[in-house]
């Protein structure tokens, strides 16, 4: 592991300087919020939802005055402006840099390696059903910072035999952590969550300077591909269909015409034998004329 980089660590933004708005069903007062170091009125949130509700889908709740303030308060101080309705006038006019730190700022990227491991488990039954194949692809809709797809990908390694390609797509809105994720290191402390085979075969850990950090072998970085890909893209630039698609906690932050929109694509890059991998806390019974149940959190195409 010589010369590698110490990984960002992503965490939220300081709260602002000073306060004590009372909070309201609708996030703070107004007058609470001028109190802080930028004025941030119920206007400036309301400009804030519609935005990032049109760009990337995300529907955010009304008491989420708070949090949009923590996250974007450091946007305001890295462009220099007074106000966020100085900053949102700068993302509004289309500023491609802004925008993209904008989204980044407010999307959220709770992650680990093997969450949810039922996944995994049915994964690798399935992989091991289908070992006469020549390629098996994969996407991971919501990459984050690698975990899932090198989860995905350890598995698939682990069941196909070496005569079987595997490709692995891993799509991410927030492009800070897709080069975390194309980096591949990950703090020392995440090894316990990976099984012991895989501990050895796959990771490399670190000394000296790289102590206390781990990292994914070539073996498992040259079956991932990180892209950039906003689901609400008009255009999806991935060709094909794929044998299995995890899109985990994602519905979850779009509301219910956004998800059968997504859905619907969902459904047209899937294989007629795949599978996809929604999260414990999502239900797809809304989009059953699309998929049917057939498994924990998991789904077929209805035929």
């Amino acid at each position: 592991m010589e010369g590698i980089l110490s990984p960002l660590v992503r965490t939220e933004v300081a709260r602002p300087l000073t306060g004590g708005g009372s909070a309201t069903a609708n996030g703070a007062t107004e007058q609470g919020w001028n109190n802080f170091q930028y004025r941030f009125t119920a206007d400036d949130f309301a400009r804030v939802r519609g935005f990032i509700y049109r760009n990337a889908g995300i529907s955010l709740a009304p008491g989420k005055m708070d949090m949009v303030y923590s996250r974007l308060a450091r946007r305001l101080r890295a462009r220099g402006v007074e106000s966020f309705a100085q900053y949102l006038d700068l993302v509004e006019s289309g500023d491609p840099q802004e925008v993209e730190a904008f989204i980044n700022a407010l999307t959220t990227n709770m992650t680990s390696f093997f969450r949810e491991p039922h996944h995994f488990r049915l994964l690798s039954e399935r992989l091991r059903q289908q070992r006469d194949r020549k390629q098996v692809t994969i996407w991971s809709c919501a990459s984050s910072t690698g975990e899932e797809p090198y989860s995905i990908a350890m598995t698939a390694l682990d069941a196909l035999p070496a005569g079987v390609g595997v490709s692995i797509l891993a799509t991410d809105i927030d492009t800070n952590v897709l080069g975390r994720g194309d980096e591949g290191v990950y703090p020392v402390d995440q090894l316990p969550k990976i099984p012991e085979p895989y501990r050895k075969r796959f990771f490399l850990k670190g000394e000296g300077n790289n102590d206390g950090f781990i990292r994914v072998k070539e073996e498992l970085r040259r079956v991932v591909t990180f892209k950039r890909l906003n689901l609400l893209d008009e255009q999806w630039p991935m060709r094909g269909k794929f044998d299995f698609i995890f899109c985990r906690n994602v519905m979850i932050y779009f509301d219910r015409p956004t998800q059968l929109a997504v859905l619907e694509r969902i459904s047209r890059v899937l294989h007629p034998d795949g599978l996809l991998f929604v999260g414990h806390s999502e239900s797809l019974h809304h989009a059953q004329e699309l998929f049917r149940v057939c498994g924990n959190t998991t789904y077929a195409l209805r035929s």
